[in-house]
């Protein structure tokens, strides 16, 4: 394979084939934002209201703008060639320093200490320069692309700006109750700015050399939300004391059913459907439909789980307490573990439509079942709550399991068969190459 540039940094930069898979070296990128989502939520978890929660979701947007950025350069040179390790280490530094500043993202600081929202600020900007400096100097030989990355430099730069300007608000315009929050208007400000520039820019001048790699990274960044879901499903049972008790045990076990009824639906199927289409298309329309699919659909998927898991864990609370544990599960709580629920099954159901062009009346079903069953809800104890909606995920898996037996057999056989087909050309160059 040959590497990109000239004969001074010829070594620095290998461009990806069809076929790459995920690195070991972005698997290690991503623990940083294990830590980055769980910071989040923690803090999410501790301001707990609507307010906090908004807070909460402008934070998880801009730091998943900056893993997708990541994601994108990733699929255009291997991340564990040349200088790429070096650059996503330096990049790991900074989102951690950002992560430490998430508690604190939009509160103004106290004597003798850092302002944390300009720190966050500072370090966004650092890793989205970091990441458009690279693919700048690894497109090289692509004007096109070259002259896009420069569009968007322009947008980084506002949208920077305003977190700066968020930052340096003075305090009475930002700790004063009831009053317009002019911080969470200049952050949310700056999200739109960043999620229109692509539709903005648009795809020309852009490619996704391997659909495998692309589509696994997804995969990969849903588990790791689907592990903040676990941890805090567990954080919650700690918290109640050193007890277990009967309760607490049932509220564990159904929270984790439900997390698997939730991985199942995202991987049994349509995943794997969505990553073949992604395969058989080439040029813009593959660019697009990663930009669809991928960048912004499946950041509802990652908030829905998110917004699940904050709501467990306040139920755990609740349920491994005695006095409280036959009291209805009311207020955000109750809205985020069903509305976390319908969130990600929308979001999944509109990353279905835009891949394969197809909508499952089971899920379309589920998700006005769900909606209609929050009043009921919001008067049954918190562990009766949380049993009848993993009712519901586990009627839902079941009826696909059935419905869909044949296309899921046809779909598995697809997709093994090319895996056997991959392994035997592998197999074979290794023989012609020793």
């Amino acid at each position: 394979m040959k590497a990109i540039g000239g004969a001074w940094w010829r070594w620095r930069f290998t461009p990806l084939s069809e076929g790459t898979k995920v690195t070991r070296l972005e698997l290690f990128f991503d623990l940083v934002f294990v830590y980055a989502f769980f910071n989040m939520a923690r803090s999410t978890s501790e301001d707990f209201n609507l307010d906090g929660l908004l807070r909460g979701l402008l934070v998880l947007s801009l730091l998943w703008w900056c893993w997708c950025s990541y994601v994108m350069t990733g699929n255009s040179v291997r991340t564990d060639a040349g200088i790429m390790p070096v650059v996503l280490f330096a990049a790991m530094a900074v989102i951690f320093v950002a992560s430490l500043a998430i508690p604190q993202s939009f509160t103004t600081e106290r004597p003798g200490t850092l302002s944390a929202p300009l720190v966050f600020a500072i370090c966004y900007f650092l890793v989205r320069a970091l990441h458009l400096s690279i693919f700048w100097y690894a497109a090289h030989n692509n004007p096109l692309l070259r002259h896009q990355l420069l569009r968007i430099t322009v947008p980084t730069l506002v949208a920077t700006l305003l977190l700066v300007a968020a930052a340096l608000l003075p305090q009475q315009l930002v700790d004063q109750p009831h009053r317009f929050d002019a911080r969470v208007a200049l952050w949310s400000l700056a999200v739109i700015i960043e999620y229109a520039t692509s539709f903005a820019v648009g795809f020309r001048g852009f490619d996704i050399p391997s659909a495998a790699h692309c589509a696994e990274r997804y995969a990969l960044i849903t588990t790791i939300a689907f592990g903040e879901a676990i941890i805090s499903v567990g954080t919650g049972a700690r918290e109640v004391g050193p007890s277990i008790t009967w309760p607490l045990i049932g509220a564990a076990v159904l929270g984790i059913v439900l997390t698997a009824c939730l991985w199942w639906a995202y991987f049994d199927l349509i995943a794997l459907a969505a990553e073949q289409v992604l395969r058989e298309l080439h040029g813009p329309a593959r660019v697009a439909l990663a930009r669809d699919a991928y960048n912004y659909l499946h950041l509802p998927m990652i908030a829905g789980i998110i917004m699940l898991s904050l709501g467990a864990e306040k139920l755990l609370r609740a349920t491994g307490k005695p006095a409280t544990m036959h009291q209805p599960l009311h207020g955000l709580a109750l809205y985020l573990l069903y509305g976390g629920t319908i969130l990600f099954l929308l979001g999944h159901l509109c990353f279905q439509l835009r891949a394969l062009r197809t909508v499952s009346w089971t899920r379309v079903t589920t998700i006005v079942l769900l909606a209609g069953l929050i009043p009921l809800a919001g008067h049954m104890p918190g562990l009766g709550a949380l049993a009848l909606l993993t009712a519901v995920g586990l009627a839902l898996t079941i009826t696909e399991l059935v419905i869909f037996a044949g296309p899921r057999r046809a779909l598995r056989a697809a997709v093994h068969q090319e895996a056997v087909s991959h392994a035997a050309r592998e197999t074979e160059w290794r023989r012609q190459h020793r």
